[in-house]
C-alpha cells in the first residue's frame, strides 16, 4: 500500500526530454541538435570569436603560405566502443577525414589524442589504436602527432579520442551553406540510419530481423569524384551525423536563407532500419550516419554529379531527395507518399546519445 503522507521530492525527477533553460549541462547539449547549436552561439562563440565570425561549418578553411588548408578537430565518445561495422578507432579517421572532406579537401595529416581510463584492458587500448591504423591506412592519410592521458576509475568511460586534420583544398572548391540558391538539387549518397541503429542495438542488446552494421566510412574518395565534375556549382556538403539528415538539412536551410523540400518516399532507409525505427518510435530522418553525405548542387550539374556519386562504391545508392526552393525560408518539409507534407524540425537534442 502507498503511503499518501509520503513526501515527494520534485526536484530530484528527471526529464527524458532536456529542457532548453537548465543551468547545467545535460546530454541534449551534445546531439548536434538546437541544444548544441544554442550551447555553441551562447556560450562559446561569444568567448572564442576573433575579430571576424568564422562559419559553423564542419572545418575552417584558412590560408597559410599561399594554400588553402581545411582545419578540424572531432572528440568521440561512443559507447560501446565496438560495434557492428566498426569502432571508436574506426570513428576517430573517419570523422575527421569526413569533416575536411566536407570542404572539397582530402585530408593529409591527423593528430590523435587518447584519454584513457584507469583499469581499461591493454587488449582493449591495443584493438582501439589497431582500427585507427587500419582506418588511417584505408583513407590514405598519415596520423604524425599524438598525446595520451589517463584519468582515474570511474572517470571516463574506457576510452575518449580527439583526432584533428588537416588538408588541401582544391583550385576552385568554394564549400559553403550561404551558396545554396532556390532550385539546387539535393543529393544523398546512399541510405540513412544505419550507424544510430547498429549502435543501439549493440548498446541495448536489441536482434532485428537482420543485422544492422555500422557504415562508417571515409568520404575522401567520393567527394573527390564529385568535384571532378564540377568545382563551382557544387555549393556545399554535409555528412548527417548526429541529429541525422534532419539537422544537416536544417542548419543548411537556416545558413542559406531557403527553404528545402525533400520527397520522403525518394530518401533511401534500409527496411532493417525502417523496421527498427518503426518498433523503437524513432524517425529515421533523425538517426546519425558515419559514411553518408548530402550535396546541394546547381540543377544543371546534378545529373551529373549523381552519375559520378553512383561510380563510387560509397555512393552506388545515391538519390536525387529534393530542392531548395524560395518559399518557407530556414525551414524544411517532407512531401509524404500519400500527398502530404510535414514539417521536418530541427532535433532538440539526440535521439540516441553517445553515438559518436
Amino acid at each position: 500500500m502507498s503511503d499518501t503522507n509520503a513526501v515527494v521530492d520534485a526536484l530530484s525527477w528527471t526529464c527524458p526530454a532536456p529542457l532548453r533553460d537548465r543551468p547545467r549541462v545535460v546530454m541534449g547539449h551534445g546531439g548536434g541538435g538546437a541544444m548544441s547549436a544554442e550551447l555553441v552561439e551562447q556560450i562559446l562563440l561569444p568567448a572564442l570569436a576573433g575579430p571576424e565570425p568564422a562559419p559553423l561549418t564542419d572545418s575552417a578553411v584558412v590560408e597559410l603560405g599561399g594554400a588553402r588548408l581545411a582545419f578540424s578537430t572531432d572528440s568521440f565518445v561512443v559507447r560501446p566502443l565496438f560495434f557492428p561495422g566498426g569502432s571508436i578507432g574506426d570513428l576517430a579517421v573517419n570523422g575527421t577525414v569526413n569533416d575536411l572532406a566536407m570542404s572539397g579537401a582530402r585530408a593529409a595529416f591527423l593528430s590523435c589524442g587518447l584519454i584513457l581510463e584507469e583499469g581499461v584492458g591493454i587488449d582493449t587500448v591495443t584493438q582501439v589504436a589497431e582500427a585507427i591504423g587500419a582506418a588511417a591506412r584505408a583513407a590514405d592519410v598519415r596520423v604524425v602527432t599524438g598525446d595520451t592521458k589517463v584519468v582515474e576509475a570511474g572517470h571516463g568511460d574506457g576510452v575518449y579520442i580527439n583526432t584533428a586534420g588537416v588538408g588541401l583544398v582544391p583550385a576552385g572548391a568554394d564549400l559553403r551553406p550561404d551558396r545554396v540558391v532556390p532550385g539546387d538539387v539535393v543529393l544523398l549518397s546512399g541510405p540513412i540510419g544505419l550507424h544510430g541503429v547498429a549502435i543501439l542495438s549493440e548498446r541495448e542488446n536489441l536482434a532485428f530481423e537482420s543485422d544492422v552494421r555500422s557504415d562508417c566510412a571515409a568520404l575522401g574518395g567520393l567527394v573527390e569524384a564529385m568535384l571532378s565534375v564540377t568545382t563551382t556549382n557544387l555549393h556545399v556538403l554535409r555528412d548527417p551525423t548526429r541529429g541525422g539528415l534532419a539537422a544537416s538539412l536544417n542548419e543548411i536551410a537556416t545558413a542559406a536563407g531557403c527553404g528545402v523540400v525533400v520527397q520522403e518516399r525518394a530518401v533511401p532507409v534500409p527496411p532493417s532500419v525502417a523496421g527498427a525505427c518503426a518498433m523503437l518510435g524513432l524517425d529515421p530522418m533523425y538517426v546519425a550516419n558515419e559514411g553518408k553525405l548530402v550535396a546541394f548542387v546547381a540543377r544543371e550539374h546534378a545529373d551529373e554529379v549523381l552519375a559520378a556519386m553512383r561510380a563510387h562504391p560509397l555512393g552506388a545508392e545515391a538519390a536525387i531527395i529534393g530542392e531548395a526552393v524560395a518559399d518557407h525560408p530556414g525551414m524544411v518539409v517532407a512531401r509524404t507518399g500519400l500527398g502530404g507534407t510535414r514539417v521536418v524540425d530541427m532535433p532538440l537534442g539526440e535521439q540516441l546519445p553517445r553515438i559518436c
